[in-house]
């Protein structure tokens, strides 16, 4: 589970809402491939630079997730000698997945304002009632 700052009733670290974050993982991988083929183990490691901690848990996603994007033909894998170890299943984004990544962009985008209206409101009201309201976005 997550290292949350806050515990708190304004600031949970809960299982429901960790799961919804999930989904978000499509898109970020969408981007980490675009121009970048990427073995599994390299994009959990990039992925921790927006934000996912890298547990089993994110692995297990991140690995159902690749494989739902090659269902959908917007990402598509090979097998890859390297140098040492066994071979490794590389990833890289087809046109489809570039233009599933624009789709993203244009809702992420679309979001931001909503998103930062939610948490203006939610700071407030959790300074209104003396808790901790959680800024560590």
């Amino acid at each position: 589970m997550a290292n949350c700052a806050n515990e708190g009733p304004c600031g949970p670290c809960s299982p429901r809402t960790h799961a919804r974050m999930e989904r978000f993982m499509e898109p970020c991988l969408l981007l980490l491939l675009r121009g970048q083929r990427s073995h599994g183990y390299e994009l959990m490691a990039r992925l921790r630079e927006l934000g996912f901690e890298g547990s089993s848990a994110d692995m297990a996603v991140l690995y159902r997730t690749l494989r739902q994007l090659e269902d959908k033909r917007v990402v598509t894998s090979s097998w890859e000698e390297g140098t040492q170890g066994p071979p490794k299943r590389v990833y890289e984004l087809t046109e489809e997945g570039e233009a599933l990544l624009h789709d993203w962009a244009r809702v992420i985008r679309a979001n931001r304002s909503r998103l930062n209206k939610f948490l203006d409101l939610y700071e407030t009201l959790c300074r209104e009632e003396g808790k901790e309201g959680g800024s560590d976005v």
